[in-house]
């Protein structure tokens, strides 16, 4: 088992960076459902758990070189905007609980995490590189995703796509 997390990893790694077609579920379809028990052991089941509220589902690993900005990026922005129900569910992908948690603690970021130990998640969505976000509208449809990489413009674009409008 622990071979075969290692080479999803491997892979995943090898993918960050590269060209190559856009795979997962496009801007616009329903959300993929799925159940994941968080850091904390509670289950955590999206959309349920999450229903009318805009989302952001981070995918991460504490290997990945551009993950850590990223979860920082999005936690200012989940602060920020948590009044307008914003919710962040960051997945890790295919690693232990420990290595996850401890990685979360030294960020520092508040919002949920859930452990996606055998990939069944990060297959669903088709993340070929981490990060990789995804922005679901109140309505469970994809509203965006980015590949790589958040920045201050790129997570404003999204997020106007996600909640309300600021009266």
């Amino acid at each position: 088992m622990k071979n075969l997390i290692l080479a999803l990893a491997c892979t995943l790694l090898a993918a960050c960076g590269q060209g190559g077609s856009d795979a997962g579920p496009a801007r616009g379809v329903v959300a993929p459902a799925f159940e994941a028990v968080g850091l904390d052991g509670s289950v955590r089941r999206f959309p349920e758990d999450f229903a009318g509220k805009p989302v952001i589902i981070d995918f991460w690993a504490d290997w990945c070189r551009y993950c850590a900005n990223s979860m920082k990026l999005i936690d200012g922005a989940w602060r920020q905007h948590a009044a307008s129900g914003l919710s962040v569910l960051a997945v890790n992908v295919a690693q232990e609980r420990a290595i996850a948690a401890a990685f979360i603690e030294h960020l520092g970021v508040g919002y949920s995490a859930v452990l996606d130990r055998d990939a069944r998640i990060t297959r669903a969505y088709g993340v070929k590189g981490l990060p990789m976000t995804y922005f679901i509208g109140r309505d469970g449809q994809i509203s965006g995703k980015v590949i790589g990489e958040l920045d201050e413009k790129l997570l404003a674009i999204q997020l106007e796509r996600i909640l309300p409008p600021a009266r």
